[in-house]
């Protein structure tokens, strides 16, 4: 039975068409996701993301805008009494000089080209923002 909702704010920052992702180990999966995390009670989505980037990495985010917000009903992969919604924005980092790896569950950082024809996400709504992220840059 689902109980419980789970609020999810990501972010795409892109850079020279390529796209900011982490690596990092949860529930005994390793994962390749977009930087970002769960919504706190009382939080707006878009202070979520920047405490996202500060306590993640390091770093202070520009918001450029809403790139996408899933549609589907989704459960968790990780707690099936959870309901999953994600929402998405498209940032870019202010300073990457500042750029630290403060969460020792991400293993490491890359940007991965957005102009491939495989699609490399394991999850699926991050799926979808790839191809979102395709039509806008390429």
């Amino acid at each position: 039975m689902i109980d419980k909702m789970n609020i999810r704010v990501y972010a795409a920052a892109v850079k020279d068409r390529k796209v900011l992702v982490l690596h990092e180990e949860y529930a005994g999966e390793h994962l390749m996701k977009l930087p970002g995390g769960g919504l706190e009670f009382g939080e707006g989505v878009l202070e979520c993301l920047h405490r996202e980037f500060e306590e993640e990495l390091n770093v202070k985010i520009k918001i450029i805008g809403h790139l996408y917000t899933q549609e589907d009903f989704l459960v968790s992969r990780f707690r099936d009494n959870e309901q999953l919604l994600t929402v998405y924005y498209h940032v870019e980092i202010e300073d990457e000089n500042e750029f630290l790896i403060m969460d020792p569950c991400i293993e490491k950082t890359e940007w991965i080209p957005i102009d491939t024809d495989e699609n490399p996400f394991p999850l699926p709504v991050d799926k979808i923002v790839f191809e979102k992220l395709k039509e806008k840059f390429l």
